[in-house]
């Protein structure tokens, strides 16, 4: 298993929900509490502070980040 697939073990949502909303949230300059409503329309619910220690975790992973 890859650093990347370690990243989305053991989550409650999957990985697609977690990949969507942490590329949304930079790119269209969204709030956590927008993205929790957009997911919502789609059947979903979740918390804000959920979505910000996705961001948190993936983003420290990425290898040019440091």
């Amino acid at each position: 298993m890859g650093k990347i697939d370690g990243l989305f073990e053991g989550r409650h949502f999957d990985r697609e929900v977690i990949v969507l909303c942490v590329r949304w949230y930079p790119r269209y300059k969204l709030s956590l509490r927008d993205l929790v409503e957009m997911i919502s329309e789609r059947g979903l619910s979740l918390a804000h502070t959920a979505i910000m220690r996705w961001v948190k975790r993936v983003v420290l992973a990425l290898p040019n980040y440091r």
